[in-house]
C-alpha cells in the first residue's frame, strides 16, 4: 500500500488523540476518492432542506470528518493534496441548489 487515510475530527481541532486510520490505498486516486466519500458522508448527515451553503459549510467545519492523506511508501503516484474543507465548500454549492428531492450528493 502506498498512501494512507488519516481523519481528523474538526470538533475537535488539533487533537490527535481523536484521530483515527480510515484506510490504506495502493493508489492516490483511491485514497483521494476515499476522503471525497467521507466529507460527502458527513454533509449529507448535516443538510436539511432549505440549509444555506454557508450553513452547511459551517456545520462540516465545526462538527464534519477532516480526511487527508499521507504517503506510506515510495509511489510512482504523484499526489497534488487533498483539502477536505475545500471539497466540502464545493460540495456544498452543490448539494444546496438542488431541489429536496434531489439533495443527495453522487459521485
Amino acid at each position: 500500500m502506498s498512501f494512507r487515510v488519516l481523519v481528523d475530527d474538526n470538533y475537535h481541532y488539533m487533537d490527535e488523540s481523536q484521530r483515527w486510520t480510515q484506510g490504506e490505498y495502493a493508489t492516490y486516486a483511491e485514497a483521494l476518492a476515499a476522503c471525497k466519500r467521507l466529507v460527502d458522508l458527513c454533509l449529507e448527515a448535516g443538510y436539511k432542506a432549505g440549509k444555506t451553503p454557508e450553513a452547511l459549510y459551517g456545520y462540516h467545519t465545526m462538527f464534519g470528518d477532516d480526511p487527508f492523506i499521507v504517503e506510506i511508501a515510495d509511489s510512482p503516484d504523484t499526489s497534488p493534496g487533498f483539502s477536505a474543507w475545500d471539497h466540502a465548500k464545493a460540495r456544498c454549492e452543490e448539494l444546496c441548489s438542488r431541489p429536496p428531492q434531489q439533495a443527495r450528493l453522487e459521485g
